[in-house]
C-alpha cells in the first residue's frame, strides 16, 4: 500500500514500475502539481520506501518548464531510458510533448533529448494545432516496445480523424535512423476519448494492449496474432475492475505483473492508493486474467487451520437460522431473512482460503471487518450466474433521515459450477481487500471505513458450507506513507 500525505490526500499520480535484481523501482507522478517525478523502492513489491526523486520540471523557458506527466523506465543502449510527458509553461497546458532522460544506477537522472525529442502530435495520423476540437492535444504516456530488434513508442493519442469524443487511440512511433517517426495508430477503436497509459505485452506468441479508459474507470485489453495489428476484442474486454487505473506491465522473471493506482470511491481526481500487484495469466481461449501475486507466500507468518478457528457467534440472533460446526465443515441456514456467521479474526492482516458451497437457494457471501451489530462490508455471492458485488453496509450516525450505509464498491463476474461450489482466496492487507475465485482475482480495491474485528459468512434464505478453511497471518504493512484515511 502506497499513497501520497498532501494536503489534497490524492498525490500519487501515474505510475511506472521496473525491476532491477532483487528490488522493484516504482515512479509515479505528484498530483496535483506534477512538478516531479517521485522515485521509491520495494522489496516484496508491495511496501515502499521513498528515496531521491528521479526527474524536475526545466528552467523557465525549456519545454518542460510547466508540469511531468506520465513516463516509462526500460533499459536499452547500456543505459536505463525515461520516456515521459512535458509541458510548457508558454503552451497553457494545450500541447502535451515527449522526452527523454538517462540514468547509470535508477537513481540519478539526465535529461537527453538526444534524436528528434522533444515528439509531439502531428499529422496525418494524429490531431495538431490545425486539427485540435477539443483545443488541447492529447500526447502523453509512453511506453518503450522492443519487437524483431526495432524500437517503438506507444503513446496515448488522438486520430485525425472521426467522433470528436471517439478520437482516442494508442499511437505508435518507430525509430529510424536516429529519428522516432510517427507511424499510423497501433489501436484506433473509435469508442474513447482517450485511451490512457497504454503498454503491450507479448504472451505464448500473442501481443495483448492494455488501455486505461477515463469513461468507467475501467483497464481494458485487446490482442492481435501480429504486432502490427490489427487488434480485436474478446466479448468482455475489462482485465480490472472498475475503480482501477493507469495500469502498466512489468516482466519479474517467469512472472508477468501488473501495477496499477486505485481511485477511492470509484472518483476521477479523489484519493489514489497503489494497491499491490497482481499476474496476468491466459486461459486456454487466449483471454487474459488476473491471479493473486505469487510474493504474498513470502509475508506468511503462521496459519490457522478451521478446526482452530474462533468461536462462531450468529450475529444477528435470526430465530429461523441454525448452524452446525464439524472440525472440516461448517454449514449454515437462514429460513427467513439475513444472518451474519462471524468469528473474531486472528490478525488484522490476512489471507483466508477455503471452499464454499452453496447447498440451497437462496442469497450468501461473506463479512469483513464487521462488529458486533454487522456494520462492515459484505460481499455477496450469486452461485447461479457468478456475479460477486463488495458494499459498504451498516449504520450512518450522521444522517438520521437516512440511518444506513449501502454503498456499492465493485462488482466483478466468474464462472459459476454447476455444482455451486468454488475455491476462494480473500486478502486483507492495511485497507486492501483482494477476493480470487478458483484462482481468478475478481475484486481488487482499497477501502478505508470499516475496521471491526470479525469475519465470516452469511446467509439468507440459503444453506451455506464451508470446508478445509485455513487463515494464514501476513506481517504489518510498512507505514512510513499514509496507508490510513486522514481524519
Amino acid at each position: 500500500m502506497y499513497t501520497g500525505s498532501g494536503f489534497r490526500d490524492w498525490e500519487i499520480g501515474d505510475i511506472e514500475v521496473f525491476k532491477m535484481d532483487d528490488t522493484y523501482h516504482l515512479f509515479h507522478l505528484i498530483i496535483p502539481n506534477h512538478d516531479y517525478i517521485a522515485h521509491a523502492v520495494s522489496k516484496d513489491g508491495y511496501n515502499w520506501r521513498r528515496v531521491k526523486n528521479a526527474l524536475f520540471v526545466g528552467h523557465p523557458g525549456e519545454w518542460d518548464d510547466d508540469m511531468l506527466w506520465t513516463m516509462d523506465v526500460s533499459e536499452g543502449d547500456g543505459v536505463y531510458e525515461m520516456y515521459y510527458t512535458g509541458l510548457k509553461l508558454s503552451d497553457k497546458g494545450t500541447i502535451q510533448k515527449i522526452g527523454r532522460a538517462k540514468s547509470h544506477n535508477l537513481y540519478d537522472w539526465e535529461k537527453e533529448n538526444n534524436y528528434n525529442f522533444p515528439l509531439t502530435s502531428l499529422g496525418p495520423y494524429y490531431e495538431n494545432l490545425d486539427n485540435n476540437p477539443r483545443t488541447w492535444l492529447s500526447f502523453r504516456d509512453p511506453y518503450r516496445f522492443t519487437h524483431e530488434g526495432s524500437h517503438y513508442l506507444l503513446f496515448c493519442g488522438r486520430s485525425s480523424h472521426g467522433p470528436i469524443s471517439r478520437r482516442g487511440c494508442v499511437g505508435l512511433a518507430k525509430l529510424e535512423d536516429e529519428e522516432w517517426v510517427l507511424k499510423k495508430p497501433l489501436l484506433f477503436p473509435i469508442a474513447y476519448d482517450d485511451v490512457e497509459c497504454p503498454c503491450i505485452v507479448q504472451i505464448n506468441d500473442r501481443f495483448y494492449l492494455l488501455g486505461s479508459i477515463r469513461e468507467d474507470i475501467k483497464v481494458r485489453y485487446w490482442y492481435s496474432d501480429e504486432f502490427q495489428g490489427p487488434y480485436l476484442s474478446f466479448h468482455s474486454d475489462v482485465l480490472m475492475p472498475q475503480g482501477n487505473y493507469a495500469a502498466r506491465i512489468i516482466q519479474d522473471n517467469e512472472h508477468v505483473l501488473i501495477y496499477n493506482f486505485y481511485y477511492l470511491n470509484r472518483e476521477i481526481n479523489y484519493k489514489r492508493v497503489l494497491p499491490p500487484p497482481k499476474e496476468v495469466a491466459v486461459d486456454q481461449k487466449g483471454r487474459l486474467y488476473l491471479k493473486s501475486f505469487y510474493g504474498w507466500e513470502n509475508n506468511i507468518q503462521n496459519t490457522i487451520y478451521q478446526p482452530d478457528f474462533a468461536d462462531v457467534i450468529p450475529t444477528f440472533k435470526n430465530s429461523t437460522a441454525s448452524m452446525e460446526i464439524q472440525s472440516q465443515k461448517w454449514t449454515f441456514q437462514s429460513i427467513s431473512g439475513y444472518e451474519a456467521y462471524a468469528f473474531q479474526k486472528p490478525a488484522d492482516n490476512f489471507i483466508w482460503e477455503g471452499e464454499l458451497h452453496l447447498e440451497g437457494m437462496g442469497k450468501s457471501g461473506f463479512v469483513l471487518n464487521i462488529d458486533e451489530d454487522g456494520n462492515g462490508y459484505f460481499i455477496s455471492m450469486d452461485f447461479v450466474n457468478g456475479y460477486v458485488q463488495i458494499r459498504r453496509w451498516g449504520f450512518n450516525p450522521d444522517d438520521y433521515l437516512n440511518n444506513f450505509k449501502f454503498d456499492n464498491l465493485q462488482t466483478g463476474l466468474f464462472k459459476p459450477s454447476p455444482d455451486r461450489k468454488i475455491q476462494f482466496r480473500l486478502i486483507r492487507y492495511g485497507y486492501y481487500i483482494e477476493l480470487s475465485i478458483d484462482d481468478r482475482v475478481i475484486l481488487t480495491l482499497v477501502d478505508y471505513q470499516f475496521e471491526g474485528d470479525l469475519i465470516g459468512l452469511y446467509s439468507a434464505s440459503s444453506i451455506l458450507s464451508m470446508s478445509n478453511s485455513r487463515i494464514h497471518i501476513l506481517g504489518e504493512p510498512e507505514t512510513e506513507y499514509a496507508v490510513k484515511d486522514s481524519d
